[in-house]
């Protein structure tokens, strides 16, 4: 028999969905920092807002775990965790407007400079919320385009030409200013 931390996040997510609760301390501990992560990078670095929807995400995965029905459970996972997001910011009628705290991941991977992930981040900011989102799940999060694909209800390649076109738009606002 396999050790907990050994099993994939879909069995223990099965097994959470059949019951088996402490199995989701295995999957919060794998996926709280990347979920409170693209949260932060989502709600311009709100830390507070980020650790409460982040905590609503695992409360929902264990209130509607009898919805998983296999699959990828980052997706899954994610899917929570956009849902829960969109429902703060349509409870209080706010728009994701900035994206502020990407130099992080971004500086870490290429050495770019302070000043060039200033700009690169003002330059997020322009880009309406789905392209953003979808170059900050893609590019930062490492979520996978099949990935992105079941938690948009699209196909594979359609969401690799949308993070394409996303791209290029970043690129033309980028080399404009």
């Amino acid at each position: 028999m396999k050790v907990l931390s050994q099993l994939t996040d879909e069995e223990l997510m099965t097994a959470v969905s059949n019951g088996n609760l402490d199995n989701m301390s295995v999957l919060f501990e794998r996926y709280h920092v990347r979920i409170f992560n693209f949260l932060c990078q989502m709600t311009n670095g709100d830390r507070d807002l980020s650790e409460d929807v982040t905590q609503e995400v695992f409360y929902k995965a264990i209130k509607y775990r009898s919805s998983y029905h296999g699959g990828k459970f980052i997706s899954w996972i994610f899917t929570i965790a956009r849902n829960s997001l969109s429902n703060h910011y349509r409870k209080k009628k706010q728009k994701i407007d900035r994206l502020d705290d990407v130099g992080y991941k971004l500086g870490e991977e290429n050495n770019v400079k302070l000043d060039d992930l200033s700009h690169l981040s003002e330059v997020l900011n322009k880009l309406d919320d789905q392209d953003k989102e979808l170059i900050v799940l893609n590019r930062l999060q490492e979520v996978k385009y099949d990935q992105l694909a079941e938690m948009m209800g699209s196909t594979t390649g359609a969401v690799k030409v949308k993070v394409h076109r996303a791209l290029k738009k970043l690129k033309t606002f980028y080399f404009q200013e």
